[in-house]
Order: C-alpha cells, then structure tokens, then sequence
C-alpha cells in the first residue's frame, strides 16, 4: 500500500525548445535555475471553448512571467517554437520562456497546460480543438474516450484512432516527453483507464500497446519511467490514480458512489510507483490524475483533491467537473457547458465563464506551490475570480 502522511485540503507552450523523447544529451552548462508552472485540466467532459480556454490559459501565463519578474531581475525572449502535451481525456499543455539576466547565470521558464482524460464520449472534434491549442502539452486518453470503441477497426479509423492520430506524440501513455532545458519528463499511465482492478479496454490496450494484464500494464510505465534522464523532475501523468491512498468514500480515490466506499485505485499505478522506489532508479515526486470527480455523488460533500505520501511524493487529482460556469449577473453562477468552439452569445444576463485550472508550481526540482484556480472570461477581459491553495512547501 502507498503510505500516506499529509491528506491536504480539498501540463501548452506557446514558444520554446522542442520536447525529447530520448533520455540523450547531458550537455556541459553551467547551472540553471528552472522554473515550471502547469495548468493542469482534468476531465473535461464537452466543458471545452478553444478560444475562451486560450484567452484563460493566456492569462495564467502572463500572470506567472509577471511573478517571476517581480522575483528575479530578468529580461524575458520568447523562443520560436511550441510543443505539446497530454494525459487521458482532459489535456494540456505547456510554454516555454527563455530568461536572461547575465551569461552566467540563466533561467529557464515553461507554462504549460497539462491535459488528461474524459474529453467526451470519443469526440473526435473537441479532442481535435484542444490538440490545436498553441501550448505546449501532454495528454492520455481516458475511459469516456474509448466509450463506444471496445476494438480497432480493420475497415475503418474509429473514434479513438482519430484521438491518438489529433494529439500525436503528446498522447504520452506508456512512454515518456522530455523537455531538456527546464528538465522536466512527463511519463504516462495506462490509457482508457476506468479505475478498480479491470483492464479496462483490454482489446484495444492489446492491439496498441502489447498489454495483456496488470502486471505487464505496470512494467510498461515503469520501463517508460526508466528512461527519463536522471536529472530531471519526473511527472507520471495517467487519467486515474494509484491503489494504495485510502477507501473511504471522500478519499482522493475513494468510491462514493456504493455504501462503504472502497479503494477505486489503479493497481498496475501503484505497482509501477513501487517498483521505481524500491529500485531507486527513477524518482516520481509528483503524480497527476483525474478520473474521480471533486463533487461527491448523491451530493455527499468534497473529495480530498491532493495526498502527500510519507516519503513526499505529491498525489493530485485535477478532476474539477463540471469545470466551466456561467457567469450570470441576474441569477448568480449556472453550471452550463459550452461545448466544441462555438463562442457564447454575450446577453445582458449572461456575462461570460469562469473556467477552473489546478496550477502547480515547480522551482529547482520542487513542488513549491498548487492551487485550484477559476479564470472569469468576458468578452477579452480575464481575472482570477477564486483561488484556493492545495499546496505549499514549508507549510
């Protein structure tokens, strides 16, 4: 069982260095302080806008330039390029900034919105729009995004052949994405995952990925984990969570919908994680999921969103849902989605969306602080409407 020691309260880039796939190049540099924010989006469930996510997104970013300013005193040059990133059905992404302030001591800056599972019911269109997001991301597809399509087609591309061709290489699962200059790895989890101790998908996750059970799902992502360069901050990306962090109904993995709960976990997650610390070869401080929804059902209260093991590693769950509110001055906030990219027709009584992101800090190798963060959009104008910290080192 994974050991818990803290239940805290209730990864787009627009320019910067390509992504790695290959655990090469240790080359000779001074050393650098990194920093890295990630807007993680957790099942997003049709609760998607291209444009008033990317005016959101924008704002997260320019928001984090400005604090690192204030912090450090630095010139800011944008590098031309972009990359992306995703983990099951809600997917994100990342951007990245060069930062310089003399030429021996340099900074590198990424923000990048991390997506992961539960787009919609394999919605080939939706997927497609998040993928052209100008951040860069990683992703991995979850249970929703295999909901019709048990196997591959021989005939025809069906809905989840279309979804893996859309995000292409940030689809991260079984593998890892490299980003050299900030050092950081994104490794991926099991794709489709429903959560308990099921393959779930298992023709399709035989046909793709040779993986026939548990225990070869497990040594998939340990294997893709081993490949990480060895100073990097490693992020396992997956669409649920391990086994091993509670069974009761509130719990970060916990089932609320039966009596009694129960651990909904994935074994083959936690088996994995397991593995990398006994054997010492690659270090997992943090670990991203969604899958189980904030709300409880039957409205019984909050899930615990964040765990802090006993030998620190942080477990987040992301999956705020519904993730989008409608701004309406008359009646307060409705819960409505806006769905594909159609832009919302602005009325006296509708004032736009606030649209939710969990935020996580990293600095030097560290989680230094997480907060879930809901973006007000509209028209063009974007604040921060609420903010509530999960997380913060030395607290």
């Amino acid at each position: 069982m994974l050991r818990t020691l803290v239940h805290a309260p209730t990864l787009c880039c627009l320019s910067g260095p390509s992504p790695s796939n290959s655990a090469s190049s240790n080359l000779s540099r001074p050393p650098m302080a990194t920093s890295a924010r990630i807007a993680v989006i957790g099942d997003i469930h049709n609760d998607w806008n291209l444009q008033e996510d990317t005016k959101a997104l924008q704002f997260l970013q320019v928001s984090h330039i400005t604090s690192l300013f204030l912090i450090h005193p630095i010139v800011l040059c944008s590098l031309p390029r972009l990359i992306y990133a995703r983990s099951g059905a809600v997917y994100r992404q990342v951007l990245f900034f060069l930062t310089v302030h003399l030429p021996s001591l340099c900074a590198f800056s990424l923000f990048w919105p991390s997506i992961y599972g539960d787009f919609g019911e394999e919605n080939v269109e939706l997927v497609q729009s998040a993928a052209s997001l100008e951040f860069a991301k990683a992703a991995i597809l979850g249970n929703h995004d295999a909901w019709y399509t048990q196997q591959f087609s021989g005939k025809r591309k069906d809905g989840v052949q279309l979804q893996l061709e859309c995000l292409g290489e940030e689809h991260v699962a079984y593998q890892h994405l490299d980003f050299p200059l900030i050092k950081v790895s994104i490794v991926g989890g099991r794709p489709f995952s429903c959560g308990g101790v099921q393959l779930f998908r298992k023709k399709l996750l035989s046909a793709r990925y040779g993986v026939q059970d548990m225990d070869g799902s497990a040594r998939r992502i340990y294997n893709a984990a081993l490949g990480t360069p060895e100073d990097h901050f490693v992020i396992l990306l997956a669409h649920n969570g391990p086994t091993g962090l509670g069974s009761n109904l509130n719990d970060i993995c916990g089932k609320d919908w039966v009596f009694g709960g129960g651990d909904h976990g994935d074994p083959d997650l936690e088996q994995a994680i397991s593995l990398l610390k006994e054997t010492g070869k690659s270090c997992v401080p943090l670990v991203v999921f969604g899958h189980m929804h904030k709300e409880l059902a039957y409205r019984k209260g909050l899930r615990k969103m964040i765990v802090v093991g006993d030998d620190n590693t942080i477990y987040l769950n992301g999956a705020i849902v519904p993730r989008v509110k409608r701004l309406n001055n008359e009646q307060g906030t409705g819960n409505r989605s806006f769905m594909n990219d159609e832009t919302p027709v602005l009325t006296p009584e509708s004032e736009g969306t606030m649209r939710a992101f969990t935020l996580v800090e990293i600095l030097d190798g560290r989680v230094e602080k997480i907060t879930e963060s809901w973006v007000s959009v509209v028209g063009d104008n974007t604040t921060l409407a609420e903010e509530q910290l999960l997380f913060k080192r030395g607290s």
